[in-house]
C-alpha cells in the first residue's frame, strides 16, 4: 500500500546525518569489488524502495573519508518519496557498523558537499606522554588561510585552504587535535597530526610547521595512522531531526570498545622487555 501511495507522491530531499566505524570499510567512496559506506548506505536504501538509481536520486555526501578513518557527523542526501520509511526503517537494513543518527527534508537544490560551511575533524592519539602544551601552541599557527603543500599527497589541486580553528587538549589521557575549515587536501589533516605529533615528542617544534607552511618540508612526513581520526561535524547549516538507535550499533561500538581496550592491555603484557614476558 505504501509503494503505491508513494507512486503519487513527489519526492523530496531528504539529509542524513550519517555515523560508522571505519576499520572494515575501504573508505566511504563507493568502489567495485570494496566494501564502501556508500556502497552499503546506497544498497540499504535500494532494498527498502528509497530509490532504485542513486545517481537518479542524486545521491551526494559531504565528503570523503579514508580506509580506516571513522565519522560522527558525515553527511548524505538523495530525493524519495517515502523520507518516512528512511527515518523508521533504514537502520535496520543498514550494517551494524553504519548507522544514522538523524534525517531532515531540506531544499531540493540541496548539496552537502558544496552547501557544507565548515568541516571538523578530531584526530586521538594514543601515546600519553605528549607536550600537550606544546602541540596546542603549535597547532595555531594552522589557522587562517595558507598554502598547505606541504600537508597533502596531491599536487592536481589548489593547495591553499582556509582553516576557522584548530587546538590540542587532553581528554581522560588521549590527546586530542581538533581542526575546522572550509575543505581539506587529500590527508591534510593526518598529516598535521603527525606534525603535531613530532613536536609533542620533542622531535620538533613550532618553526618546523611555519617552515612547511612556507613551502620548506623539512623532514619528510607519514600520515599519522587513519585509525585516529573522525569527521566530527559537517556544518550545512540544517537541523537533523534525531533518529533512535536500533541498538545494534550501540552493541557494536561497545563490544568494539572492549575489545581495543583489552588488547591495549594485551600488547602491553606482551611488550619486549616489559617484564610481563618471563615466566615462573
Amino acid at each position: 500500500m505504501e509503494e503505491v501511495q508513494a507512486a503519487d507522491r513527489p519526492p523530496v530531499r531528504l539529509a542524513c546525518r550519517v555515523a560508522y566505524i571505519g576499520d572494515r570499510f575501504a573508505g566511504s567512496q563507493m568502489q567495485p569489488a570494496e566494501r564502501t559506506v556508500e556502497g552499503e548506505f546506497v544498497a540499504a536504501c535500494t532494498r527498502l524502495g528509497l530509490f532504485s538509481d542513486h545517481r537518479a536520486a542524486g545521491f551526494s555526501a559531504a565528503g570523503r573519508t579514508d580506509r580506516g578513518v571513522h565519522a560522527r557527523s558525515q553527511v548524505f542526501a538523495f530525493a524519495t518519496a517515502l523520507p518516512s520509511r528512511a527515518r523508521d526503517v533504514l537502520n535496520w537494513q543498514l550494517p551494524k557498523d553504519l548507522w544514522i543518527t538523524g534525517c531532515t527534508v531540506v531544499d531540493p537544490g540541496f548539496s552537502p558537499r558544496y552547501d557544507a560551511r565548515t568541516r571538523t575533524y578530531r584526530y586521538y592519539f594514543g601515546a600519553a606522554d605528549l607536550d600537550i602544551r606544546a602541540m596546542d601552541a603549535a597547532s595555531r599557527h594552522f589557522t587562517g588561510t595558507q598554502d598547505f603543500s606541504c600537508f597533502s599527497r596531491s599536487s592536481d589541486r589548489n593547495p591553499e585552504r582556509t582553516i576557522i580553528s584548530a587546538r590540542v587538549w587532553r581528554d581522560q589521557g588521549t590527546g586530542v587535535f581538533e581542526v575546522s575549515g572550509e575543505s581539506f587536501l587529500w590527508h591534510m589533516v593526518r598529516l598535521m597530526a603527525a606534525c603535531l605529533r613530532r613536536i609533542g615528542e620533542g622531535e620538533e617544534g613550532e618553526e618546523d610547521i611555519l617552515r612547511r607552511l612556507e613551502g620548506d618540508r623539512v623532514a619528510p612526513l607519514s600520515p599519522a595512522p587513519p585509525w585516529g581520526l573522525v569527521l566530527w561535524d559537517v556544518d550545512c547549516g540544517i537541523s537533523f531531526e534525531p533518529v533512535p538507535e536500533t541498538g545494534r550499533s550501540v552493541g557494536f561500538v561497545r563490544e568494539q570498545g572492549e575489545y581495543h581496550a583489552v588488547m591495549a592491555r594485551v600488547c602491553e603484557v606482551l611488550l619486549p622487555g616489559s617484564g610481563h614476558d618471563r615466566t615462573g
